[in-house]
């Protein structure tokens, strides 16, 4: 057998093709430069943005304003509206207008739904153990039953507690929230409205302070007054 009639193994590595061209590149898919697209996506997030960042730079701007918890309100300094609510289930003495006149007091707005009424009410109780002025409750919006079970399970810290079932009282309060907080003065006025949980640092601070002061300002006018009576 001659040398170009014996069998020869197949190694693909040797093969030539005898081609001079490179590889083909597979083809690149034209730039999608959204003409496709409709247009109505645009043209709501060129409408939605605006709003948006306008949005977020007015509730900035109130809040440097404000801050988190001195919220303006048109009952500062004005007495308390005239309202009678019925008790809180379970509870002896409903909450009205003349139960808020003649002394400094509290009034803590609350209801069995809210998360930070919760996260606040054992401030509440021990500083109705400090027993420096009455506070008194204003259940808002709460359904009868849960309101008292919360009481009943969380301690009740309220000298009397006012149902308002359907938030209307809350409305002419200047109350649209919870928890709150108000400081009633020794003429029945609104003097202070806190907005949000309070926290130590708000009672040591600011509550107590406050509330001390009215107390000493009308101890003393009442003072002046029995002098100017006697002379």
């Amino acid at each position: 057998m001659s040398p170009t009639d014996a069998p020869q193994d197949h190694d693909p590595r040797n093969t030539d093709t005898n081609t001079d061209t490179a590889p083909t590149a597979p083809p690149v898919p034209p730039a999608d430069d959204g003409a496709d697209k409709p247009a109505g996506g645009r043209l709501r997030l060129a409408v939605v943005v605006p709003i948006v960042g306008i949005a977020l730079f007015a509730l900035f701007a109130w809040g440097l304003r404000y801050g988190s918890n001195d919220l303006p309100s048109v009952m500062l300094n004005k007495p308390v509206p005239q309202f009678d609510l019925q008790a809180v289930k379970g509870r002896e003495g409903g909450l009205a207008t003349p139960d808020l006149q003649g002394h400094v007091s509290l009034v803590n707005v609350f209801a069995s739904w809210c998360v930070p009424c919760r996260a606040e009410h054992p401030l509440i109780m021990a500083l109705a153990e400090k027993g420096e002025f009455p506070i008194y409750g204003f259940n808002y919006k709460d359904d009868p039953e849960a309101a008292r079970a919360w009481l009943a399970q969380l301690g009740d810290p309220y000298s009397r507690t006012g149902a308002d079932l359907d938030g209307r009282v809350a409305i002419e309060w200047g109350s649209y929230g919870v928890p709150e907080t108000f400081i009633i003065d020794g003429q029945g006025r609104i003097a202070y409205r806190h907005v949000g949980p309070l926290t130590q640092d708000d009672i040591d601070n600011t509550i107590l302070p406050l509330a001390r002061k009215l107390r000493d300002d009308a101890a003393a006018g009442a003072a002046n007054g029995t002098k100017g009576t006697a002379g």
